[in-house]
């Protein structure tokens, strides 16, 4: 097969718009019904665990989460099944105040017939990554 999985062209779209702070790419990749948990269950964006859902949540989710920071994605292995792709890697996250920071996770994007995603689950610890924050 020389087409790549579906998933994994949304998956890397969602984390090119992320890069390039690009949020109306970012917005357009997800369906109107989408559920974004970033991270899976309670965490700092999303204290109830329920995850973002619908196109409103997750345009707020990127004002909080990803619009002030500078982010770049380093992943190193990807597995596509059925309508998803299992990224697992590294964000490399700088904030606002010039500290830094890294996220290593397993990102999952789920995406529907029109390839738009339907469901993004990051799995990742949030004190795993304050052990990795550094001052500038």
């Amino acid at each position: 097969m020389t087409e790549e999985h579906p998933a994994r062209v949304a998956a890397k779209g969602s984390m090119r718009a992320a890069e390039n702070k690009n949020k109306e790419e970012w917005l357009a990749l997800y369906a109107d019904d989408a559920v974004v948990e970033d991270p899976v269950g309670p965490g700092p964006f999303d204290p109830e665990g329920k995850g973002q859902r619908g196109k409103e949540a997750i345009s707020a989710f990127w004002d909080n989460a990803i619009a002030p920071n500078t982010v770049k994605f380093d992943i190193r292995d990807s597995f596509a099944c059925a309508n998803e792709v299992a990224n697992v890697g590294t964000i490399l996250l700088t904030f606002p105040n010039g500290s830094t920071a890294r996220c290593e996770g397993v990102f999952i994007y789920k995406v529907n017939s029109e390839g738009k995603i339907t469901s993004l689950r990051a799995f990742w610890e949030v004190d795993r990554l304050m052990k990795t924050v550094k001052m500038p």
